[in-house]
């Protein structure tokens, strides 16, 4: 058995400073090309106000549902300190995590039947950057 590892890493155009991107097409094609059949593929995001979460991909209102959440949990104005005026961003994306781990079974992602990889954006719109390993044979 020959253990492999291959990075790339995609760029995300955000459009608005909190936005979900559903990502999982173009992580989907990096295991494509890497010709790795069964291992696992790691997702990383290089940001501290941008995270990454696996969840519904079927209905609209679930993104809607979650950075409505968020913005609950979570206000843009409060009693933060931090000089850049995005804590809340921070917080965020804290409370997200900021790397993934999906196994691959066959040459693709084990998600389920709903599931879809998210880019979730905190403090945008910019442009970011999301490193994808996959490791296998």
């Amino acid at each position: 058995m020959v253990i492999q590892m291959k990075w790339t890493r995609i760029d995300v155009k955000t459009s608005s400073r909190t936005q979900l991107i559903e990502i999982t097409d173009r992580i989907s094609e990096e295991v494509k090309k890497s010709g790795i059949q069964d291992g696992v593929c790691h997702v990383y995001v290089q940001h501290t106000t941008a995270g990454l979460t696996i969840n519904e991909n079927a209905d609209p209102d679930v993104v809607r549902d979650i950075l409505t959440g968020l913005t609950r949990l979570v206000p843009a104005t409060g009693d933060y300190r931090h000089a850049e005026g995005n804590s809340d961003a921070h917080i965020k994306a804290s409370l997200m995590g900021f790397s993934l781990n999906v196994p691959l079974i066959d040459g693709r992602l084990a998600l389920g039947t709903w599931q879809g990889i998210y880019f979730c954006e905190f403090d945008g719109s910019r442009i970011r950057h999301v490193l994808v390993g996959i490791t296998g044979e």
